[in-house]
């Protein structure tokens, strides 16, 4: 028993901390290089704008959709390390 507990705990705390580190990837691009490091931004150019406006328009959901793969590639991954998969 103890050992079902030890491996399902794993699995959550690993389960945390991929959800932990895809919400900071995703606050850092949305909110820190959209809004707050936009002015910093200005001055590089990519296609055709600069790069502070191109994150807060296309840059976050770019990155957002990057994430929402990762992270089921990683728990597909997960999932099968535990023995939790669906196959």
């Amino acid at each position: 028993m103890s050992q079902e507990t030890d491996t399902n705990n794993a699995y959550w705390q690993a389960n945390v901390r991929l959800i932990l580190i895809s919400l900071v990837i995703w606050a850092l691009v949305s909110f820190g290089f959209g809004i707050i490091l936009r002015p910093a931004l200005s001055g590089v150019e990519i296609g055709g704008t600069d790069l502070g406006f191109w994150f807060a328009q296309q840059g976050s959901i770019v990155v957002f959709l990057v994430l929402i793969f990762f992270y089921a590639w990683r728990m597909n991954r997960l999932d099968r390390e535990h023995g939790v998969d669906e196959e």
